[in-house]
Formats: C-alpha cells, sequence, structure tokens
C-alpha cells in the first residue's frame, strides 16, 4: 500500500463526486473522481489504486460491469459499491463480485471514512501476515500470491475474494472450516448478505475444481465445509 492511500472514485453525480473527494482528500487519502465506468476503468488500467469506491448505476459502463474489470486488474484493488439501489438482488450481486462492502445512499460521511479505514487496515494486514503460497490439491495447483488456480494446461485467475475463501479451505484441508468464523476473517463482520456471499463463493470454488473426483467441499449442516481430499479414486479428464 502507498504512504498516501489511493482512492478511485467513479460517481456519476457531479457534485456528490466532489464533495466527496474534498471530504476524503481532507482525511489523508489521493482520490481520483471519475464520473462513468469507462473513465473509471482506463484510471484503473493506467494507475494502482488502494481501494475503489464504485457507483451503480452510471452511464457507458455500470459499477458492476466495472467490478468485473477490478477484478482482472492486476494488482486487483479491493472494492466497494456506492449505491441508492438497496435491493436484497443488488447487494447480493455486489458481493458475489466480490465487493468489500455495499453501502447505500444516502450516507453518514463519517461512516464511510470508518469503513474504508477498516477496509484498507484489513489490506495491509492480509499482506504483513507470512502464509503459504503454494498449494496441491489433487491435480490442482493453487498459487496464492498469484491468485491463480491451475489444472493441466488451464489455469483460472481468482477474484481477491475467491482466493481467500479457497485460502482458507488450504488450511482447513480435511477439516471443518466454521462458517461464521471465515465470514469474519474475510470480511471484517457477519451479516446475512455476507453469509449468502460467502456460500456462493463456495458453490464457485466447487465447479473449478471438479475436474478431480478426489476432491469435494462437503457441508457440516449449520456449521460449516470441509476441503476433502482423498488418495484414492482416480483423476477425471472431465
Amino acid at each position: 500500500m502507498t504512504a498516501i492511500p489511493k482512492i478511485l472514485l467513479v460517481e456519476d453525480d457531479l457534485s456528490m463526486g466532489f464533495l466527496l473527494s474534498e471530504f476524503l482528500e481532507d482525511n489523508g487519502f489521493e482520490v481520483k473522481l471519475c464520473r462513468d465506468g469507462e473513465s473509471g476503468l482506463a484510471a484503473l488500467q493506467r494507475n494502482n489504486f488502494d481501494l475503489c469506491i464504485l457507483d451503480v448505476m452510471m452511464p457507458k459502463m455500470d459499477g458492476f460491469a466495472l467490478a468485473q474489470q477490478c477484478q482482472a486488474h492486476t494488482p486487483s484493488p479491493p472494492f466497494l459499491f456506492l449505491t441508492a439501489r438497496s435491493l436484497k438482488d443488488d447487494k447480493l450481486k455486489g458481493f458475489e463480485l466480490g465487493a468489500e462492502d455495499y453501502i447505500t445512499k444516502p450516507f453518514d460521511e463519517d461512516e464511510l471514512l470508518c469503513r474504508i479505514k477498516v477496509l484498507l487496515r484489513r489490506q495491509i494486514a492480509r499482506s504483513a501476515i507470512p502464509t503459504q503460497q503454494y498449494f496441491t490439491l489433487g491435480a490442482y495447483t493453487f498459487n496464492y500470491a498469484r491468485q491463480e488456480l491451475s489444472f493441466g494446461t488451464e489455469t483460472w485467475r481468482l477474484t481477491e475474494t475467491e482466493n481467500e475463501v479457497l485460502k482458507l479451505l488450504c488450511q482447513h484441508q480435511n477439516q471443518i472450516l466454521r462458517r461464521d468464523e471465515a465470514v469474519e476473517q474475510i470480511y471484517g463482520k457477519k451479516d446475512y448478505f455476507l453469509g449468502r456471499s460467502f456460500d456462493v463463493f463456495i458453490s464457485k470454488l466447487r465447479k473449478m475444481l471438479q475436474h478431480d473426483s478426489r476432491i469435494s467441499i462437503d457441508n457440516v449442516f449449520r456449521v460449516g465445509f470441509i476441503l476433502n481430499i482423498t488418495a484414492e479414486s482416480p483423476v477425471s479428464d472431465s
């Protein structure tokens, strides 16, 4: 993380964008303000940011599409949504895309500042704690540092949240990973939407790991999940 945290703010409401930029700059951040998704993507491709704040409803490219581009960027910056939309499906979609948080308008600036600081501290903590970088999962190789999961000649680039979920499963291989504890460790808090989002990432990882029949992510009812890896079954090419 840079000495002065750099934030990409993509907000099509010019008045709100200027006010929020000024507020964040007064609190020690460097802010790049863009008014639509396309200009936000161009800024992302030219610079590295410590955090992205994305409005959802924007011209040219909405916040959800821009979030997918954030995940494809290297390094992948954490992002949160700032939006007037508070529908359950929208929140779930945001978290499923890998959002660290979802804040609905109108909002309290001090609360937003607090959430931003929490997210940035979490990023620092993740990078500071030594962790195993490579895992062998049956016929798969998981490179945590590069956010890559490989099977033969095929490689998936994982989102930041997928990367963290798979790391926790690997660290608890053949043991129970408690759902509530995992959600709190990844997101810094627990609530209904974050729990649903975590379950979606488990489903995505199951699909990625389906090529080796020795591997399964099993539910433990009302408790959590177990990444089971056995040595008996042959590897499937399908």
